[in-house]
């Protein structure tokens, strides 16, 4: 399993303001997998990354690391 980093917007329809971005961290096999975990949430996903090594453990230092698991 990897840990991806998921940046979007909370409405499909709204166009993608660098400020508006929130982000989410989910626990999947691959890219798919988390995009089909999302897909019932109405969000307008902007990128999709795959952390790892040093990436990871920076992140895992943020007060909002709060992992989703797909399933």
């Amino acid at each position: 399993m990897a840990v991806f980093k998921v940046f979007y917007q909370h409405n499909k329809n709204e166009v993608i303001v660098r400020e508006s971005t929130q982000t989410i961290y989910v626990e999947a096999e691959t890219e798919e997998q988390v995009r089909r975990f999302l897909k019932e949430r109405n969000y307008n996903i902007e990128f999709i990354t795959k952390l790892e090594g040093a990436h990871l453990e920076y992140e895992k230092q943020s007060d909002h690391f709060n992992v989703e698991k797909a399933e």
